[in-house]
Protein backbone atom coordinates (compact mmCIF):
# COMPACT_ATOMS: atom_id res chain seq x y z
CA UNK A 1 0.00 0.00 0.00
CA UNK A 2 1.66 3.44 -0.98
CA UNK A 3 1.81 6.66 1.54
CA UNK A 4 -0.59 8.26 0.11
CA UNK A 5 -3.85 5.50 1.15
CA UNK A 6 -2.28 4.97 4.14
CA UNK A 7 -1.98 8.65 5.50
CA UNK A 8 -5.08 10.68 4.93
CA UNK A 9 -5.01 14.51 4.29
CA UNK A 10 -6.35 16.20 7.18
CA UNK A 11 -4.72 13.52 9.29
CA UNK A 12 -1.11 14.94 8.16
CA UNK A 13 -2.49 18.27 8.07
CA UNK A 14 -3.31 18.81 11.46
CA UNK A 15 -0.59 16.48 12.85
CA UNK A 16 1.88 18.85 11.18
CA UNK A 17 -0.19 21.75 12.92
CA UNK A 18 0.07 20.10 16.16
CA UNK A 19 3.34 19.23 16.20
CA UNK A 20 4.42 22.75 15.29
CA UNK A 21 2.08 24.10 18.43
CA UNK A 22 3.94 21.99 20.81
CA UNK A 23 7.62 22.16 20.23
CA UNK A 24 7.30 25.92 19.40
CA UNK A 25 5.52 25.90 23.19
CA UNK A 26 8.42 23.25 24.43
CA UNK A 27 11.24 25.77 22.63
CA UNK A 28 10.27 29.39 23.77
CA UNK A 29 8.12 27.92 26.83
CA UNK A 30 9.83 27.36 29.76
CA UNK A 31 13.99 28.11 28.78
CA UNK A 32 14.20 30.96 27.34
CA UNK A 33 17.17 33.02 29.65
CA UNK A 34 16.60 36.73 30.66
CA UNK A 35 19.03 38.69 29.11
CA UNK A 36 21.28 41.49 30.01
CA UNK A 37 23.41 44.44 28.98
CA UNK A 38 26.77 42.95 29.63
CA UNK A 39 29.01 43.39 27.04
CA UNK A 40 30.51 39.97 25.42
CA UNK A 41 33.52 38.87 24.06
CA UNK A 42 32.87 37.17 20.73
CA UNK A 43 35.12 34.30 20.41
CA UNK A 44 38.54 34.34 19.01
CA UNK A 45 39.36 32.36 15.97
CA UNK A 46 41.08 29.60 17.85
CA UNK A 47 37.67 29.48 19.88
CA UNK A 48 35.16 29.45 17.27
CA UNK A 49 37.27 27.09 15.60
CA UNK A 50 37.17 24.36 18.42
CA UNK A 51 33.15 25.45 19.27
CA UNK A 52 32.58 24.45 15.90
CA UNK A 53 34.48 21.31 15.85
CA UNK A 54 32.28 20.13 18.92
CA UNK A 55 29.17 21.32 17.76
CA UNK A 56 29.70 19.36 14.32
CA UNK A 57 29.95 15.79 16.67
CA UNK A 58 26.66 17.03 18.54
CA UNK A 59 24.99 17.87 15.83
CA UNK A 60 25.50 14.61 14.21
CA UNK A 61 24.66 12.81 17.73
CA UNK A 62 21.66 15.15 17.69
CA UNK A 63 20.07 14.47 14.48
CA UNK A 64 20.46 10.38 15.30
CA UNK A 65 18.70 11.13 18.21
CA UNK A 66 15.52 12.57 16.67
CA UNK A 67 15.71 9.90 14.03
CA UNK A 68 15.90 12.76 11.19
CA UNK A 69 17.26 10.92 8.68
CA UNK A 70 19.57 14.53 7.03
CA UNK A 71 20.00 17.68 7.03
CA UNK A 72 22.34 20.05 6.53
CA UNK A 73 23.90 23.07 8.60
CA UNK A 74 25.60 26.38 8.36
CA UNK A 75 26.49 28.90 10.21
CA UNK A 76 27.77 32.58 9.75
CA UNK A 77 30.14 34.60 11.79
CA UNK A 78 31.14 38.30 10.28
CA UNK A 79 29.63 37.99 6.87
CA UNK A 80 31.09 34.86 6.35
CA UNK A 81 30.21 31.24 6.27
CA UNK A 82 32.71 29.61 8.86
CA UNK A 83 31.04 26.19 8.53
CA UNK A 84 28.32 24.59 5.80
CA UNK A 85 27.99 20.44 6.13
CA UNK A 86 25.66 17.95 5.28
CA UNK A 87 24.59 15.44 7.45
CA UNK A 88 22.52 11.72 7.13
CA UNK A 89 20.91 10.77 4.07
CA UNK A 90 18.14 12.89 1.32
CA UNK A 91 15.52 9.35 1.99
CA UNK A 92 15.56 6.59 5.04
CA UNK A 93 16.90 3.80 4.37
CA UNK A 94 18.95 5.85 1.34
CA UNK A 95 22.49 5.29 0.41
CA UNK A 96 22.78 9.33 -1.03
CA UNK A 97 24.15 12.09 1.42
CA UNK A 98 22.78 15.05 2.33
CA UNK A 99 25.43 17.35 1.79
CA UNK A 100 25.32 21.49 2.03
CA UNK A 101 24.00 21.92 -1.69
CA UNK A 102 20.96 19.71 -1.27
CA UNK A 103 17.84 21.36 -1.80
CA UNK A 104 15.19 21.42 1.09
CA UNK A 105 11.55 23.00 1.39
CA UNK A 106 12.31 25.96 4.00
CA UNK A 107 8.63 26.56 4.93
CA UNK A 108 7.23 29.52 7.13
CA UNK A 109 11.29 31.29 6.89
CA UNK A 110 10.09 31.83 3.63
CA UNK A 111 7.11 34.48 5.04
CA UNK A 112 10.66 36.39 6.20
CA UNK A 113 11.34 36.79 2.65
CA UNK A 114 7.81 38.03 1.89
CA UNK A 115 8.02 40.55 5.04
CA UNK A 116 11.36 41.85 3.10
CA UNK A 117 9.66 42.67 -0.23
CA UNK A 118 7.23 44.71 1.66
CA UNK A 119 9.96 46.41 2.97
CA UNK A 120 11.65 47.61 -0.09
CA UNK A 121 8.39 48.68 -1.27
CA UNK A 122 8.42 50.84 1.92
CA UNK A 123 11.50 52.07 1.14
CA UNK A 124 9.84 53.27 -2.78
CA UNK A 125 7.85 55.16 -1.02
CA UNK A 126 4.76 52.90 -2.45
CA UNK A 127 3.20 52.55 0.88
CA UNK A 128 4.27 52.78 4.66
CA UNK A 129 3.48 50.38 7.91
CA UNK A 130 1.11 52.65 9.23
CA UNK A 131 -1.19 52.44 5.74
CA UNK A 132 -4.75 51.12 5.90
CA UNK A 133 -4.75 47.51 3.80
CA UNK A 134 -8.03 48.86 1.75
CA UNK A 135 -6.26 52.44 0.74
CA UNK A 136 -4.15 50.03 -1.71
CA UNK A 137 -6.29 46.81 -1.92
CA UNK A 138 -10.00 48.03 -1.84
CA UNK A 139 -11.47 44.49 -2.48
CA UNK A 140 -9.82 43.00 1.31
CA UNK A 141 -12.40 42.26 4.00
CA UNK A 142 -11.92 40.82 7.33
CA UNK A 143 -14.68 39.29 9.02
CA UNK A 144 -15.43 42.74 10.86
CA UNK A 145 -16.07 45.80 9.08
CA UNK A 146 -14.00 47.89 11.57
CA UNK A 147 -11.05 45.58 11.52
CA UNK A 148 -11.50 45.69 7.97
CA UNK A 149 -11.43 49.51 7.81
CA UNK A 150 -8.39 49.36 10.77
CA UNK A 151 -6.03 47.02 9.84
CA UNK A 152 -2.51 48.00 8.35
CA UNK A 153 -0.12 46.78 6.28
CA UNK A 154 2.08 46.06 9.64
CA UNK A 155 -0.91 44.31 10.93
CA UNK A 156 -0.22 41.53 7.33
CA UNK A 157 2.79 39.92 9.21
CA UNK A 158 2.76 40.51 12.77
CA UNK A 159 0.38 37.20 13.72
CA UNK A 160 -3.03 38.93 15.87
CA UNK A 161 -5.27 39.57 13.71
CA UNK A 162 -7.54 37.99 16.16
CA UNK A 163 -8.37 35.06 14.20
CA UNK A 164 -7.82 30.98 15.49
CA UNK A 165 -4.93 29.54 15.06
CA UNK A 166 -4.13 28.62 11.38
CA UNK A 167 -7.49 29.75 10.40
CA UNK A 168 -9.04 28.72 6.35
CA UNK A 169 -5.81 26.63 6.06
CA UNK A 170 -7.39 23.85 5.18
CA UNK A 171 -8.98 25.53 2.16
CA UNK A 172 -5.18 25.06 0.79
CA UNK A 173 -5.48 21.83 1.18
CA UNK A 174 -8.66 21.72 -0.66
CA UNK A 175 -7.61 22.95 -4.07
CA UNK A 176 -8.63 26.79 -3.66
CA UNK A 177 -6.03 29.20 -5.30
CA UNK A 178 -4.49 32.14 -3.20
CA UNK A 179 -7.27 34.69 -4.49
CA UNK A 180 -9.89 32.34 -2.65
CA UNK A 181 -8.14 31.99 0.34
CA UNK A 182 -7.78 35.85 0.70
CA UNK A 183 -11.26 36.44 -0.35
CA UNK A 184 -11.82 33.82 2.43
CA UNK A 185 -10.80 36.38 5.48
CA UNK A 186 -14.34 37.82 5.30
CA UNK A 187 -16.22 34.35 6.25
CA UNK A 188 -13.56 33.57 8.91
CA UNK A 189 -15.03 34.66 12.42
CA UNK A 190 -12.61 35.97 15.05
CA UNK A 191 -10.93 34.39 18.23
CA UNK A 192 -9.87 37.37 19.59
CA UNK A 193 -10.20 40.96 19.73
CA UNK A 194 -8.01 42.14 16.52
CA UNK A 195 -4.41 43.30 18.05
CA UNK A 196 -5.38 41.76 21.31
CA UNK A 197 -3.06 38.24 21.40
CA UNK A 198 -0.85 36.03 18.92
CA UNK A 199 -2.01 33.13 17.04
CA UNK A 200 -0.27 32.08 14.17
CA UNK A 201 -1.47 32.42 10.44
CA UNK A 202 -0.82 32.62 7.22
CA UNK A 203 -3.24 34.00 4.81
CA UNK A 204 -2.21 37.65 5.64
CA UNK A 205 0.77 36.57 4.35
CA UNK A 206 -1.06 36.32 0.91
CA UNK A 207 -2.27 39.43 1.23
CA UNK A 208 0.92 41.55 1.92
CA UNK A 209 2.20 39.37 -1.41
CA UNK A 210 -0.37 40.96 -3.35
CA UNK A 211 0.55 44.45 -1.76
CA UNK A 212 3.69 43.48 -3.67
CA UNK A 213 2.61 42.38 -6.60
CA UNK A 214 0.04 45.51 -7.44
CA UNK A 215 3.30 48.00 -7.30
CA UNK A 216 5.78 46.13 -9.30
CA UNK A 217 3.33 44.63 -11.73
CA UNK A 218 5.12 41.02 -10.84
CA UNK A 219 3.82 37.77 -9.72
CA UNK A 220 5.58 37.46 -6.02
CA UNK A 221 7.21 34.46 -7.69
CA UNK A 222 8.93 37.08 -10.11
CA UNK A 223 9.42 39.59 -7.63
CA UNK A 224 11.27 36.89 -4.92
CA UNK A 225 13.52 35.94 -7.89
CA UNK A 226 14.66 39.18 -9.28
CA UNK A 227 14.62 41.08 -6.18
CA UNK A 228 15.69 38.79 -3.74
CA UNK A 229 17.57 35.56 -4.78
CA UNK A 230 19.24 37.09 -8.21
CA UNK A 231 20.77 39.89 -5.95
CA UNK A 232 21.97 37.64 -3.41
CA UNK A 233 23.01 35.31 -6.07
CA UNK A 234 20.68 31.97 -4.23
CA UNK A 235 21.15 30.45 -7.60
CA UNK A 236 19.66 27.16 -6.55
CA UNK A 237 16.74 28.58 -4.67
CA UNK A 238 13.46 28.23 -6.53
CA UNK A 239 9.49 28.69 -5.84
CA UNK A 240 7.52 26.04 -7.34
CA UNK A 241 6.69 22.17 -6.98
CA UNK A 242 7.92 21.32 -10.74
CA UNK A 243 11.49 22.79 -9.24
CA UNK A 244 11.24 20.51 -6.15
CA UNK A 245 10.28 17.71 -7.90
CA UNK A 246 13.17 17.96 -10.65
CA UNK A 247 16.05 19.54 -8.98
CA UNK A 248 18.61 16.71 -8.94
CA UNK A 249 20.26 17.25 -5.83
CA UNK A 250 17.10 17.25 -3.32
CA UNK A 251 16.09 15.92 0.10
CA UNK A 252 12.72 13.50 0.33
CA UNK A 253 9.88 14.41 2.52
CA UNK A 254 9.27 11.98 5.78
CA UNK A 255 6.93 11.82 8.40
CA UNK A 256 6.86 10.00 11.85
CA UNK A 257 4.16 7.20 11.10
CA UNK A 258 3.66 4.41 14.22
CA UNK A 259 6.88 5.70 15.54
CA UNK A 260 8.79 4.67 12.48
CA UNK A 261 10.38 7.16 9.76
CA UNK A 262 8.47 6.85 6.76
CA UNK A 263 9.79 8.84 3.25
CA UNK A 264 6.33 10.51 0.96
CA UNK A 265 6.97 9.32 -2.63
CA UNK A 266 8.78 12.01 -4.68
CA UNK A 267 6.02 13.28 -6.37
CA UNK A 268 3.38 12.61 -3.24
CA UNK A 269 -0.04 14.21 -3.93
CA UNK A 270 -0.32 16.63 -1.65
CA UNK A 271 2.32 18.87 -2.25
CA UNK A 272 1.39 21.41 -3.95
CA UNK A 273 -0.65 23.41 -0.84
CA UNK A 274 2.85 24.34 -0.19
CA UNK A 275 3.00 26.63 -3.11
CA UNK A 276 -0.47 27.48 -2.72
CA UNK A 277 0.80 29.45 -0.15
CA UNK A 278 3.85 30.37 -1.65
CA UNK A 279 4.36 33.83 -0.12
CA UNK A 280 3.95 32.28 3.64
CA UNK A 281 6.08 29.22 2.85
CA UNK A 282 6.84 28.26 -0.53
CA UNK A 283 11.01 28.57 -0.98
CA UNK A 284 12.56 25.66 -1.54
CA UNK A 285 16.80 26.21 -0.98
CA UNK A 286 20.02 24.94 0.43
CA UNK A 287 22.09 25.86 3.16
CA UNK A 288 24.68 27.84 0.90
CA UNK A 289 21.76 30.01 -0.45
CA UNK A 290 20.36 30.42 2.84
CA UNK A 291 23.46 31.40 4.23
CA UNK A 292 23.72 34.56 1.61
CA UNK A 293 19.59 35.59 3.22
CA UNK A 294 21.38 35.33 6.94
CA UNK A 295 24.46 37.89 5.44
CA UNK A 296 21.79 40.11 4.28
CA UNK A 297 19.99 40.02 7.45
CA UNK A 298 23.37 40.56 9.48
CA UNK A 299 24.28 43.19 7.40
CA UNK A 300 21.75 45.83 7.96
CA UNK A 301 20.09 45.24 4.26
CA UNK A 302 23.30 44.82 2.49
CA UNK A 303 24.90 42.06 0.50
CA UNK A 304 28.27 42.35 -0.78
CA UNK A 305 28.50 46.40 -1.36
CA UNK A 306 24.82 46.67 -2.59
CA UNK A 307 21.67 48.23 -0.21
CA UNK A 308 18.51 46.08 -1.18
CA UNK A 309 16.44 47.07 2.05
CA UNK A 310 17.52 50.08 3.98
CA UNK A 311 18.78 49.27 7.87
CA UNK A 312 15.75 51.45 9.18
CA UNK A 313 13.19 49.25 7.49
CA UNK A 314 15.41 46.29 7.99
CA UNK A 315 15.26 46.95 11.96
CA UNK A 316 11.11 47.63 11.71
CA UNK A 317 11.44 44.22 10.33
CA UNK A 318 12.99 42.82 13.60
CA UNK A 319 10.92 44.76 15.77
CA UNK A 320 8.42 43.63 18.37
CA UNK A 321 4.83 43.80 17.20
CA UNK A 322 2.90 41.37 18.95
CA UNK A 323 3.66 39.95 22.70
CA UNK A 324 3.56 36.34 22.61
CA UNK A 325 3.89 35.65 25.92
CA UNK A 326 6.10 35.42 28.86
CA UNK A 327 8.48 32.89 29.02
CA UNK A 328 10.76 31.37 30.99
CA UNK A 329 11.34 34.67 32.65
CA UNK A 330 11.95 36.36 29.58
CA UNK A 331 9.25 37.26 26.61
CA UNK A 332 9.12 36.18 23.07
CA UNK A 333 7.40 38.61 20.60
CA UNK A 334 6.59 38.47 17.09
CA UNK A 335 7.61 40.71 14.71
CA UNK A 336 7.49 40.96 10.75
CA UNK A 337 8.00 37.33 9.68
CA UNK A 338 10.12 36.97 12.28
CA UNK A 339 10.44 36.04 16.17
CA UNK A 340 12.31 37.91 19.00
CA UNK A 341 13.39 35.94 21.71
CA UNK A 342 15.13 37.29 24.70
CA UNK A 343 18.36 35.42 25.61
CA UNK A 344 21.67 35.86 27.39
CA UNK A 345 23.56 37.74 26.20
CA UNK A 346 21.62 39.24 23.53
CA UNK A 347 17.96 38.54 22.11
CA UNK A 348 17.84 35.92 18.99
CA UNK A 349 15.89 36.82 16.00
CA UNK A 350 14.57 33.29 14.19
CA UNK A 351 11.75 32.18 12.65
CA UNK A 352 11.37 27.84 12.25
CA UNK A 353 9.69 26.27 8.75
CA UNK A 354 7.87 22.95 8.66
CA UNK A 355 6.46 21.55 5.44
CA UNK A 356 4.73 18.31 5.70
CA UNK A 357 8.17 16.30 5.73
CA UNK A 358 10.82 19.57 5.76
CA UNK A 359 11.87 21.74 8.74
CA UNK A 360 13.92 24.62 8.77
CA UNK A 361 15.36 27.03 11.29
CA UNK A 362 16.61 30.28 10.85
CA UNK A 363 18.69 32.41 13.68
CA UNK A 364 20.59 36.02 13.68
CA UNK A 365 22.29 37.49 16.65
CA UNK A 366 22.80 40.56 15.07
CA UNK A 367 24.81 42.60 17.79
CA UNK A 368 27.23 39.74 17.38
CA UNK A 369 26.89 39.24 13.32
CA UNK A 370 26.40 35.52 13.59
CA UNK A 371 23.24 33.48 12.26
CA UNK A 372 22.62 29.76 11.95
CA UNK A 373 20.77 27.52 9.28
CA UNK A 374 19.40 24.59 9.74
CA UNK A 375 17.01 22.51 7.24
CA UNK A 376 16.18 18.98 7.64
CA UNK A 377 14.17 16.42 6.19
CA UNK A 378 12.05 15.19 9.48
CA UNK A 379 9.88 17.42 11.65
CA UNK A 380 11.09 17.40 15.24
CA UNK A 381 12.60 19.16 17.99
CA UNK A 382 16.03 19.09 16.50
CA UNK A 383 16.42 22.79 15.15
CA UNK A 384 15.74 23.78 18.41
CA UNK A 385 17.84 21.91 19.91
CA UNK A 386 21.00 22.88 17.46
CA UNK A 387 20.02 26.65 17.80
CA UNK A 388 19.97 27.04 21.60
CA UNK A 389 22.75 24.61 22.15
CA UNK A 390 25.02 26.39 19.39
CA UNK A 391 23.85 29.66 20.93
CA UNK A 392 25.17 28.67 24.39
CA UNK A 393 28.82 27.31 23.48
CA UNK A 394 28.92 30.44 21.32
CA UNK A 395 28.17 33.35 23.86
CA UNK A 396 29.56 30.62 26.72
CA UNK A 397 26.83 29.89 28.54
CA UNK A 398 26.30 27.28 30.93
CA UNK A 399 25.78 24.05 29.32
CA UNK A 400 22.59 22.36 29.00
CA UNK A 401 20.92 19.22 27.49
CA UNK A 402 18.65 20.53 25.11
CA UNK A 403 17.97 17.50 23.52
CA UNK A 404 16.64 15.94 26.64
CA UNK A 405 15.10 19.53 28.23
CA UNK A 406 12.84 19.55 24.97
CA UNK A 407 12.02 15.64 24.64
CA UNK A 408 10.96 15.67 28.85
CA UNK A 409 8.77 18.43 28.00
CA UNK A 410 7.20 17.09 24.37
CA UNK A 411 6.44 13.81 26.67
CA UNK A 412 4.99 15.97 29.44
CA UNK A 413 2.66 17.77 26.98
CA UNK A 414 1.66 14.95 25.13
CA UNK A 415 0.68 13.15 28.57
CA UNK A 416 -1.44 16.08 29.21
CA UNK A 417 -2.90 16.58 25.84
CA UNK A 418 -3.98 12.58 26.38
CA UNK A 419 -5.48 13.12 29.70
CA UNK A 420 -7.87 16.04 28.03
CA UNK A 421 -9.57 12.96 25.05
CA UNK A 422 -13.58 12.19 26.20
CA UNK A 423 -14.42 9.19 27.33
CA UNK A 424 -15.21 6.38 25.28
CA UNK A 425 -19.02 5.88 24.12
CA UNK A 426 -20.93 3.78 26.35
CA UNK A 427 -21.61 0.59 24.57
Amino acid sequence: MSCQSVISLPWTKWLLLGFIILVTAVFLGDFAEPATAAEVKKPSPEQLKKILADFDQYAETARQAWQVPGMAVAVVVDDKVVFAKGYGVKEVGGAEKVDEHTIFQIGSTTKAFTAALVAMQVDAKKLDWQDRVVEHLPQFQMFDPWVTRQFMVEDLMAQHTGLPQYAGDNEAIMGFDRAHLIHSLYYLKPATSFRSSYAYQNIPFLVAASLVEKYTGKSWEDNIKTSLLQPLGMTSSSTSLEDFNTAKNRTFLHIMQDGKVVALPRDWAYNYWVYTFGPAGGINSNVIDMAKWVRLQLGQGKFQGRQLISPKNLEYLHTPKTVMGPMGGAMSFYCEGWVLSERRPYPLIWHTGGTTGNNTIVALVPQANVGLIMLANLNSGLPFDLTWTFYDRFFGNPPKDWGKIIKEKEASEQKAKSALKPPAQPA
